[in-house]
């Protein structure tokens, strides 16, 4: 039997009244928030050596970002955010966030946003574009379209 192996990193959110608006509804900024969290929570468990070059001189500047919404949520719905990558250069990441509302029944998707990263170093106001670190890129291994194409036996 073939099996498609799932290969995204996933952060899991409850939704807060915090985060939603008068209507009720997510306010549309928690979903690039979002995203910035997702990356943030990647980089602490798949690429921890990445942090101490962050504490150093290494920058990732956020180049664009955007996100398309197919449905509302609401205060204390389950969230799957679903971070897979889009392409890796030398300098750059761009990332694919899927988001997904858990419910008993099963999975509604409810937005898709993109982020693109450029790699930066040097002292604020003298940065330059540096190569993606290569623990960084190791721990992207698994989630590039090959490896989402990749079928198992």
């Amino acid at each position: 039997m073939l099996t498609t192996v799932e290969h995204y990193y996933e952060h899991r959110h409850v939704v807060g009244f915090e985060e939603t608006n008068l209507v009720g509804n997510v306010y549309y900024v928690n979903y690039l928030r979002w995203q910035g969290r997702c990356r943030e929570m990647f980089l602490k468990e798949r690429a921890p050596a990445v942090l101490d070059e962050l504490r150093a001189d290494l920058k990732l500047f956020t180049v664009s970002v955007d996100c398309e919404f197919f449905a509302e949520l609401t205060a204390f719905d389950e969230l799957a955010i679903r971070m897979s990558l889009a392409e890796l250069t030398q300098t750059q990441i761009e990332f694919v966030f899927d988001y997904v509302r858990i419910e008993r029944n099963g999975e509604v998707p409810v937005a898709r946003g993109r982020q693109r990263v450029a790699c930066m170093r040097g002292e604020n106001g003298r940065t330059r574009p540096a190569r993606i670190p290569r623990p960084l890129a190791l721990a992207l291994a698994p989630y590039t379209a090959a490896a989402r194409a990749t079928v198992l036996p």
